[in-house]
C-alpha cells in the first residue's frame, strides 16, 4: 500500500476520464476536486478498528461489497452537494445537465475512487500488513500477488500523485473552450 498522496494520486488517475465523460469543464473539475478525495475512504478501518471488535486494516472494508455500500450510502450525498452548488452558485460550474445527474456522478465518483484505493492495496506488498482480499465474500483470499509497491515508496507515493495531478493538468488543458453548453442548449 501507497501512504496517503500514493492512494489520492490513483484516485486522480482513475478520476481523470471524467474529463471525457462529463463534457463540461468546470464541471469536470468540480467532480474531480470534491470527488478525489474518496480515494482514502477504505481507510476508514483505522479509526474503527479502535472502536469496533473484529475490523482490522485490509479487512472487511477494503472489499468491492463495502466500497459499493459505502458508494451507495455516501454518493448521494456528494451528488446533493453538487446539485446544491450547481443551483446556488454560478450555473457555469456544475450545468444543468449534470445537475440532473447529480446523485449518479456523486455514486461513481464514492465508488471508481474507493476502488481505485483497492487497486493501489493490490499492487503492494503486505510488508507491515495483511493482504486485502477485495473480492471477500464471494472470493476467499487474495485474488492476485502483485508486490509492486512497498508500503510508505516516497518513488511510488509521489509518482502516483505527481502523476495524477499532471494527467489532470493535461486533461484541464485539452479540455479547453468547453466550458460553454453547447449552442441552442438553454441554461437552467
Amino acid at each position: 500500500m501507497v501512504d496517503v498522496l500514493g492512494h489520492l494520486g490513483m484516485a486522480l488517475l482513475w478520476l481523470a476520464p471524467v474529463w471525457y465523460f462529463i463534457g463540461h469543464r468546470r464541471t469536470a473539475a468540480l467532480v474531480i476536486g470534491g470527488g478525489f478525495w474518496f480515494g482514502m475512504l477504505p481507510d476508514i478501518d483505522l479509526p474503527l478498528s479502535a472502536w469496533v471488535d473484529g475490523i482490522h486494516h485490509h479487512g472487511v472494508v477494503h472489499t468491492v461489497l463495502a466500497v459499493a455500500i459505502l458508494a451507495a450510502v455516501i454518493g448521494p450525498l456528494l451528488g446533493l452537494v453538487f446539485a446544491r452548488i450547481g443551483t446556488r452558485t454560478d450555473s457555469t460550474w456544475f450545468y444543468a445537465p449534470a445537475r440532473e445527474r447529480a446523485t449518479a456522478i456523486g455514486v461513481l465518483t464514492v465508488l471508481v475512487t474507493g476502488l481505485a484505493h483497492l487497486f493501489a492495496d493490490i499492487l503492494s506488498a503486505p510488508d507491515v500488513s495483511t493482504r486485502i482480499e477485495p473480492l471477500w465474500p464471494v472470493v476467499e483470499g487474495p485474488i492476485v500477488m502483485v508486490d509492486v509497491l512497498w508500503y510508505q515508496s516516497w518513488w511510488a507515493t509521489w509518482g502516483l500523485f505527481v502523476l495524477g495531478v499532471a494527467v489532470n493538468g493535461l486533461a484541464w488543458y485539452l479540455t479547453d473552450g468547453r466550458d460553454e453548453p453547447p449552442a441552442g442548449t438553454p441554461v437552467k
